[in-house]
């Protein structure tokens, strides 16, 4: 069975969600687009800055992606088949995950922008609140952490790809690098050169590919510079990473986290679309060779995940459902938010668009074969190797392909690692009642460090 018979009605079932459903919630939270948001009334250009909807569009879906739509449908496909993968992001997105996003904005806005804990804190005792804010700060350190490190994972080592070509760990990092220049720049060219984000993005988004392919001719292979193990290389990776957090999320939001989001935004529709057209415009779909091979339901139980019920839906979290979204909704989003008519596409629309990337890595484990050795494979390097294979079609070179996904992943995960951090001294923040810059470096570093 061809992959499009999948991949077709999936996009058609978000779409019509989007359109009919979406409408719908609209209409019973009342958006009115003449009532001032806080972005505006509160405007400091720090943490509450209005911005276009394609602007905070592209930001908030990469903040919101993560790694968590590529990792979750693959682990649980490989565990449990495609099949109730497929289901539950499907109904989850559009029933359950979408609407939980598409509030959580909407309450926050009505609610001068504070975060999703302030929000409930009128429903609940001092005591509860503060363990709540806890157990989110809690949370969202456990986030920075394991996204740190599987980002880390993807700066070391090498890749053999089934032609005998090499995909550089040191390479993804030289891109890595290279990518995080591009939004600085392209901040500033925006705030003081008054630069249109339409220019902006004509200029910068070409060269977050040029990034991509100039990584691979100039590895920065860490591991080797310093003479150490891969083992050790990761951990430095790591502790780096966590620097880029701290300064991230301190510095103005026009100076990176809107431009990067932007752009990493802009990325990962490109990493999504060409996915698609890829598979829609190979003529080895007829031969086969992008059939559906994987079992559609292996069991309802393995040894490795457990069963089925409820790891499914543990498993499969960003993509379908995430508590996590309401932070970021919450806590960076609704600072910038210019209209409240804009909160259907940023907090309907970005969960049915995370869900088709969600379904997009799903399709990397239905082509394996059920023997295949790469389901053993860490889910970064299928998600890698699945996108590479479908961009191959567009006739992308299959070194630069993977490149190309393992730059996306990268993407999702910095998006959401200064998002975090910067949540997370909201977070401290309000637990300690310190305002000012004392306060904010407190939170930023005991959520980074």
């Amino acid at each position: 069975m061809s992959l499009l018979v999948v991949l077709l009605p999936s996009a058609l079932v978000l779409a019509v969600a989007y359109r009919v459903y979406g409408s719908l919630l609209a209409r019973l939270f009342r958006l009115d687009a003449s009532v001032p948001t806080p972005a505006v009334t509160l405007r400091d250009d720090i943490d509450y800055a209005p911005i276009p909807p394609s602007l905070l569009l592209g930001q908030h879906f990469s903040a919101i992606a993560a790694a968590g739509p590529i990792v979750g449908p693959i682990l649980a496909g490989v565990a449990f088949g495609w099949l109730p993968a497929l289901l539950w992001i499907l109904i989850g997105s559009v029933f359950i995950g979408g609407v939980h996003d598409f509030a959580a904005l909407v309450a926050s806005v009505r609610h001068k922008s504070r975060s999703i804990a302030e929000v409930v804190r009128e429903h609940m005792s001092r005591r509860s609140y503060v363990l709540f804010l806890a157990f989110v700060w809690i949370a969202l350190v456990y986030i920075v952490v394991a996204f740190t490190d599987i980002t880390a994972s993807s700066f070391i080592g090498r890749q053999v790809l089934e032609n005998g070509e090499t995909v550089s760990g040191g390479g993804i990092a030289t891109s890595s690098l290279l990518y995080l220049m591009l939004p600085i720049i392209m901040g500033l060219c925006m705030r003081h050169g008054r630069m249109p984000l339409w220019l902006a993005t004509v200029i910068f988004l070409p060269l977050v590919g040029v990034a991509i392919w100039v990584g691979q001719f100039i590895p920065f292979d860490l591991g080797q510079w310093l003479g150490t193990t891969d083992a050790n290389a990761q951990k430095i990776w790591g502790v780096v990473l966590l620097a880029y957090c701290l300064v991230a999320a301190m510095v103005p939001m026009w100076l990176l986290l809107q431009p990067r989001g932007h752009l990493g935004g802009c990325f990962l529709y490109v990493a999504l679309g060409g996915a698609v057209i890829g598979l829609i415009a190979s003529d080895r779909l007829v031969a086969g060779d992008f059939s559906i091979r994987y079992p559609a339901f292996t069991n309802w139980q393995t040894s490795k995940a457990g069963n089925l019920i409820p790891m499914l839906f543990i498993t499969i979290a960003c993509g379908a459902c995430s508590g996590f979204h309401s932070l970021i909704a919450s806590g960076t989003t609704s600072k910038q938010l210019r209209r409240e008519t804009d909160a259907k596409a940023i907090g309907y629309g970005t969960m049915l668009l995370e869900a088709m990337v969600a379904v997009v890595s799903l399709a990397c484990v239905m082509v394996l074969a059920d023997d295949s050795k790469l389901t053993s494979q860490p889910p970064n390097f299928i998600y890698a190797l699945g996108m590479g294979r479908f961009l191959e079609i567009l006739g992308v070179p299959a070194t630069i392909g993977v490149s190309f996904a393992l730059m996306a992943f990268t993407t999702f995960v910095y998006d959401t690692l200064d998002v975090c951090t910067r949540l997370g001294r909201y977070i401290i923040q309000e637990l300690t009642g310190m305002t000012g810059q004392a306060g904010a470096w407190l939170g930023t570093a005991m959520t980074a460090g």
